[in-house]
This record gives C-alpha cells, sequence and structure tokens, in this order.
C-alpha cells in the first residue's frame, strides 16, 4: 500500500542521491573545458609549463570524475527500484533521451579519459589535444541529453497519453529535444559547471600565491581560470534570466512560489528582494520590492500579468474538478477492457475532451479511488498540493542568485587587476578567491533545489502526480538503503576531499617529473631580484 511516509523516504533518498551526486559533476563540466584551455596553449607554443598544468589540473579532474560516475551509476537504478509505476508510465519518452547519453555521450567521455590519462607518451601533441577536446565534448553531450530528459519532466511535450496502453508515448522527439526548457537548463547548467571549474581552480591557484610557491604555474592558472570565470559567470547570469522566462511560460506555479507573489499584481509585477513569508495566511508580512523587474524577467513585457499563488489555485481548482472526469471516463474504459468489451465511442470522446487536465484529477488519487466520493475537504487538499511551499523556494532562489552576484564581483576583480597586472599584490583578492571556492557548489545545490521541489507535487509537471510515481515497497527497504547510500556517499565525498587536499598540497610535484621536488617557487624560472619570469 502506498503511503505518504513511503512517498516521502522515497523522494528523501532520490533527493540525497541526487544532491551527493551533483557535487561532482559541475566541477567535471567546467574542467575538461579549462584543461582544453591550456593544452590548447601548450600544442600552439609548445611550453612545458602549460603541459604541465594539464597534466596537473588533469590529475584533480581523474580524481573527481571517477567518484561522479560512481555516484551517477547508482541513481539512475532508483527509477527501477523506487520509482516503478514512473518508469512504466513514461518509460517510452524519458529512457530515449537517457539511452542516448549513455551510447553516445558517456561511452565517448570515458573512453577519452582513459586516453587523456595514459596517452601523453603514446599521442603526438595534436592527437592527445584532440583527446582532450573529445572529451570536454563528452561531458557535455553527457550534460545535454540527462537535461532533456530533466527537461521533459518540467514541460512535458512530443507526448501524449494511450489509454490503450495506459502509459505516455512519444509523438516528436523533435519537440522533446528542442523543448525550451531543456535547452535553457542545459546552457544554463554547464555554464555554472564553467564557473565551478574556474572557482576552484582561482581559488586553488590563489592558495599557491598566498604561500608563495609555484609562482608561475599558479599565476597562469589564475589568468586562465580569471578570464574563463568571468565569461561562465556573465553566461549564468544571463542565460538564468532567460530561464527564468521560460519557467514563467511553463511553470507558473514555480515562479509565483519563487518570488511568493500571493496575488496578482498589475503588470508589470515587482520583484521581492527579501519578504516576511506567512504560509499560515498565505500572505507576506512585509517585502522589500524592487517595482517592475519581476516582470520584466517573467514575461518581457510590461502588459503581461504573472499570476499570483491564489489565483493559480482558482485555475487547479478548476482543472482538478475537470481532470475528475477524465479519471472516472479512463476507469471505466480499463473496467471495460479488462472485461473483454468495446469502449463505447460516446466515452472515448469524453475522455478525449477531458484528458489534458487528467493529471490534475489525478490528484484526488493521494485521497480516494473512488472518484464519485469526493468531498469538497479532499478537493481543498488537492488544491493545496497543486503548490509547493512557498518559504524553501523562496529562500533557495535567493541563495543561488546571491551566491551568483558575489562570483560576478570575484571575477570582475580578478579579471580587472588581472589585466592591470597587479593582482598578484592583492592579498585580500587572493583570500576572496580562496574563500569563495564552495560558492559555485551552494548555488547549483540550490538552484537544482528549486528546479526540482519547485515541480512538486508533480514527478511529471501536469501529467503524473509523485505520490502515484512510487514503488508499492516495504518503507523499511527503503529506509535501509537510504542509510546505506548515505554512508557510502559520506564516505566517497571525504575520499574526494582527502585526495583533493592530497594532491593540491603536493602541487605541481605530484606529477613525479623530478622538477619540482625541493622547489619553493617554479622550476619555470623567477628573477629574484625582480620577481619576473626569465
Amino acid at each position: 500500500m502506498i503511503t505518504e511516509y513511503l512517498v516521502d523516504v522515497s523522494r528523501l533518498q532520490f533527493a540525497a542521491t541526487a544532491l551527493f551526486h551533483f557535487l561532482f559533476v559541475p566541477l567535471t563540466l567546467g574542467m575538461t573545458w579549462l584543461l582544453v584551455i591550456m593544452e590548447a596553449v601548450y600544442l600552439t607554443t609548445g611550453k612545458e609549463i602549460w603541459k604541465d598544468m594539464t597534466r596537473f589540473w588533469g590529475k584533480l579532474f581523474g580524481i573527481n570524475f571517477v567518484l561522479g560516475v560512481t555516484t551517477g551509476i547508482t541513481m539512475e537504478f532508483q527509477f527501477g527500484t523506487n520509482w516503478s509505476y514512473y518508469s512504466q508510465y513514461v518509460g517510452d519518452v524519458f529512457g530515449a533521451p537517457l539511452a542516448i547519453e549513455g551510447l553516445m555521450a558517456f561511452f565517448l567521455e570515458s573512453t577519452m579519459v582513459g586516453l587523456f590519462f595514459f596517452g601523453w607518451d603514446r599521442m603526438s601533441r595534436l592527437q592527445h589535444f584532440t583527446t582532450t577536446l573529445l572529451m570536454a565534448l563528452g561531458t557535455s553531450l553527457s550534460a545535454l541529453w540527462i537535461l532533456v530528459a530533466n527537461g521533459w519532466m518540467q514541460n512535458p511535450v512530443g507526448a501524449e497519453f494511450n489509454y490503450d496502453t495506459m502509459r505516455m508515448e512519444m509523438v516528436s522527439f523533435a519537440q522533446i529535444f528542442l523543448n525550451p526548457d531543456a535547452q535553457n537548463k542545459f546552457v544554463h547548467t554547464v555554464s555554472a559547471g564553467y564557473v565551478t571549474g574556474a572557482s576552484f581552480v582561482l581559488g586553488v591557484s590563489a592558495w599557491y600565491l598566498l604561500k608563495g610557491r609555484d609562482i608561475a604555474f599558479a599565476k597562469r592558472s589564475f589568468h586562465v581560470a580569471a578570464a574563463f570565470g568571468f565569461a561562465a559567470i556573465c553566461s549564468a547570469i544571463v542565460l538564468g534570466d532567460e530561464s527564468g522566462y521560460s519557467i514563467g511560460q511553463a511553470q507558473q506555479t514555480k515562479l509565483a512560489t519563487m518570488e511568493a507573489m500571493w496575488e496578482t499584481e498589475p503588470a508589470p509585477a515587482g520583484f521581492n528582494i527579501i519578504a516576511s513569508i506567512n504560509e499560515a495566511e498565505q500572505k507576506n508580512n512585509w517585502a522589500v520590492q524592487v517595482p517592475y523587474m519581476m516582470g520584466l524577467i517573467g514575461t518581457r513585457s510590461v502588459d503581461k500579468q504573472i499570476l499570483g499563488i491564489h489565483d493559480i489555485k482558482k485555475l487547479n481548482a478548476k482543472r482538478i474538478i475537470n481532470g475528475v472526469t477524465a479519471v472516472s471516463a479512463l476507469d471505466l474504459m480499463r473496467e471495460n477492457k479488462a472485461r473483454g468489451m468495446e469502449n463505447p465511442q460516446a466515452l472515448i470522446d469524453v475522455f478525449e475532451k477531458h484528458k489534458q487536465d487528467l493529471g490534475f484529477g489525478l490528484l484526488l488519487k493521494k485521497y480516494t479511488d473512488d472518484m464519485s466520493k469526493i468531498t469538497p475537504e479532499m478537493l481543498s487538499k488537492a488544491v493545496d498540493d497543486s503548490v509547493p511551499r512557498v518559504t524553501p523556494m523562496f529562500w533557495s532562489f535567493r541563495m543561488m542568485v546571491g551566491m551568483g552576484v558575489l562570483m560576478l564581483i570575484l571575477y570582475t576583480l580578478c579579471l580587472f587587476f588581472t589585466l592591470k597586472g597587479n593582482f598578484m599584490q592583492k592579498k585580500w583578492l587572493l583570500r576572496f578567491a580562496l574563500f569563495m571556492i564552495p560558492a559555485p557548489w551552494i548555488a547549483i545545490e540550490a538552484g537544482w533545489f528549486v528546479a526540482e521541489y519547485g515541480r512538486q507535487p508533480w514527478t511529471v509537471y501536469g501529467v503524473l502526480p509523485t505520490y502515484l510515481s512510487v514503488s508499492n515497497i516495504d518503507v523499511k527497504n527503503v529506509l535501509w538503503s537510504l542509510a546505506g547510500f548515505v554512508i557510502f556517499y559520506v564516505i566517497l565525498a571525504i575520499v574526494e576531499m582527502y585526495l583533493m587536499v592530497k594532491y593540491v598540497r603536493i602541487g605541481p610535484a605530484s606529477l613525479g617529473t623530478g622538477k619540482y621536488f625541493g622547489e619553493k617557487t617554479s622550476p619555470h624560472l623567477i628573477n629574484p631580484a625582480n620577481k619576473t619570469e626569465v
């Protein structure tokens, strides 16, 4: 029997594994392209220091990549174990991009990773650079197809429900691939990954410079990370704005809860910077607002309204009532089919007329299986269920934005002083870069929380409620597996931190060439009189 506790525990397990997995993914996305840039300079100039930079940062990338793959594989098995009805209901659609990801992207990046590490002395410089480029392309393609699948869950285009098979079936692969939600999510996510990679290289390089060691090595790494990171954070902010616009088109509920917008305001709506949210009375006690800003972000106009939560609930109530008719018709059709009877055309026509609201009608399945026994209290609960809690959405979004603003300030300063050539004298800037290493991870985890929690109560937005998606299994098994996953993933996180810190402390000497042992500064010569490179 499906209980609300089982659903909550299953959601918690998937959330824990997904958030743990995404500690590793963005660094992989960002580091690969930084390696491409460094090796491109080595390819064109032939200077050994750029090869050493590629190999050293590549070693840290490799540690992260291995642990990311480990956490990702276990996560996907949960679709079959914990979310079996979801897999049966939408597997024909959701499974296609994931299969392509495995065949096109994962095999490519996994193969190229091996060649990257073991091909330095077996391939020419051009061949090895091509390997690095294909490795980076593979990681981006992997993100693309996974986010196409996730984008479909946010905005289920290109598929229709088949009442004969009781499944969602694909009708247009092109619509699924070109889904605006998927494409916006992809470019925003990979940009955030680029920021993560840049922040890691920037912060570690700043630490070397503060310690006065491996100066030439750290200086060049800082240059690359500052320029790449500035472009990436600008891209992430611009594309985040575009993602906000697509949310406003496809998921008005998510947009309203992100902004704690209880009432529909005259267009263009203002943006709440901070607010005191009163969920019990469904209002804001007070708010600091920027006039017009939210209307411009969410609608790209000055005359289109953004619906408030109260008006959205009214619309959802109508869709739930309409969906009850679709669910009742579908139940009759299933009974007729089980008895070997043909469904009358009139019944099919009723279902077809109301099927666009089938998912909303299914929200009531949480409270009763018999649509003829619905009470006003059940309807009210279903309406309340159709909107996620506002407080965690509101503050998670602001945490993401706040980290983004801080990173924009950091990279603007780093690029400015890098171009001036005096960033090494700005100890406060180097410390700022070092302390900001965790910032992109905080922003990304908060952003994913907004994306996934904000979709609730749906597994597939407007189509399949989360309550119906879960497997009918013993909750004790879920609890045991949740405990096992958490313990296992914490161990992996500790291993990653230990290995990363170990090799960062050793520095370029970890390459094992012998050049760096006993060197306080980089072997790529520094004139001690004026600290300039020879």
